[in-house]
């Protein structure tokens, strides 16, 4: 099971040039792609300041257009983000770093910082 960090999403939706061939198969050949509320929240509120240039509606229609599972946030993924080593400062990427640990899913991301929390993040260049 694959979750998809906030930027790795919002790639995909576009078809990025990032999102490279090995990314593309590994998300085609997982059995389920999440994709995080705390991403949603994320974007929103990137949109609102305007540094995203987005609709919010679009981005919540597109995971199930895409094929990928909405994951909650929980109250048990917001108390796990307090035993959390200080290694990133932003707050969803804590949040999704909990969310995967506690699936434990592995989380693809493309932020070396998120990547120095545990083996379940995977580093994608």
């Amino acid at each position: 099971m694959l979750l998809l960090d906030t930027h790795i999403y919002l790639w995909y939706l576009v078809d990025s040039p990032r999102i490279t061939r090995e990314i593309s198969e590994q998300i085609s050949e997982a059995d389920v792609v999440l994709v995080s509320a705390a991403s949603i929240w994320e974007a929103a509120i990137k949109i609102g300041l305007g540094k995203l240039d987005a609709k919010v509606s679009d981005l919540v229609k597109g995971i199930e257009a895409s094929g990928f599972s909405e994951l909650p946030v929980s109250a048990e993924d917001a108390s796990m983000v307090a035993s959390l080593p200080p290694i990133h400062s932003d707050p969803f990427d804590r949040l999704l770093v909990a969310q995967a640990l506690a699936g434990p899913f592995r989380l693809l991301t493309a932020d070396s910082t998120v990547a120095r929390y545990s083996d379940v993040v995977q580093l994608v260049t």
